[in-house]
C-alpha cells in the first residue's frame, strides 16, 4: 500500500518503521519542510521519503496517517485529503493544545472535530491509545488474535474502518471496533480504561 504520513514525531515514525518492514511504501512530511527528513529516510530505506504535505496526501493511496498533536488538525488540507481514508492518531491534551470548550464539556470528541474540519475524508481514529514503544515492541505479525495486543478503531464507514483493521492486523496487533467516531473515540480517549495500556483483546468489552 502507498501511505502518506503527515508527522514526524514519535507517533509518525514508529509507524513509517513498521509499514515499511511490513513491505508498503510511504511518503512522510512535517512542518519544517523534506530536507529537515533525510536522515529518518535514511535509516527506512527505500521505501520510504520526504515529501510536502501535499505530495504526503497525494501519494497515500487510498490511506493518510494524521500524526500531529491534535492541537495542529487545523492545518490538515480538507481538499488534498478528499476522499482518503484519514487515520486519526491524534490525543487532546488541553495543557498543550489549548483549551477547546466542546471538548472540555464533553459535547464533541477530538475524532469528530477532525472530521468535521475534512468533511470529504473517511476518519477512522486509531493508533492513538498506545505509546510509541508500545508500538515498536508488542506487534506479534502471524500469532494467534487472542494473544497480541489489541489496538483499536473507530469510525463512522465500514469499509474504512475495515481497511484501518487489516493493516493493523498486518503489523501483528488485534484490531478492536469500538463504534463510531461520537462514542468510540470517546472509549479511546485518554483517561479512559484501554488508554495506553496493553490490553488483549478479550480483557475488552465489544462496542454497544
Amino acid at each position: 500500500m502507498r501511505i502518506g504520513i503527515l508527522g514526524s514525531g514519535q507517533i509518525g515514525a514508529t509507524l513509517a518503521r513498521l509499514l515499511t518492514a511490513a513491505g508498503h511504501e510511504v511518503t512522510l512530511a512535517n512542518r519544517r519542510g523534506p530536507a529537515s527528513l533525510t536522515g529518518l529516510t535514511a535509516e527506512l530505506g527505500d521505501r520510504a521519503r520526504a515529501g510536502t504535505v501535499a505530495e504526503a496526501c497525494a501519494f497515500g493511496d487510498p490511506l493518510v496517517i494524521a500524526a500531529v498533536p491534535f492541537g495542529a488538525y487545523p492545518s490538515l488540507p480538507p481538499d488534498a485529503l478528499a476522499g482518503k481514508v484519514v487515520v486519526d492518531t491524534t490525543n487532546y491534551f488541553p495543557g498543550r493544545d489549548g483549551v477547546h470548550a466542546g471538548l472540555e464539556a464533553d459535547r464533541t470528541t477530538s475524532s469528530e472535530l477532525i472530521a468535521t474540519h475534512l468533511p470529504s475524508s473517511r476518519v477512522v481514529k486509531a493508533v492513538n491509545t498506545l505509546n510509541y514503544q508500545y508500538l515498536l515492541d508488542l506487534g506479534r505479525p502471524g500469532a494467534p488474535h487472542e494473544e497480541r495486543v489489541a489496538l483499536f478503531v473507530a469510525g463512522d464507514d465500514p469499509e474504512a474502518n475495515g481497511l484501518v483493521a487489516r493493516l493493523l492486523d498486518e503489523l501483528g496487533f488485534a484490531p478492536v471496533d469500538t463504534g463510531p467516531l461520537a462514542t468510540g473515540g470517546r472509549r479511546q480517549q485518554p483517561g479512559t480504561p484501554v488508554f495506553n495500556r496493553p490490553l488483549r483483546p478479550g480483557q475488552v468489552s465489544p462496542a454497544p
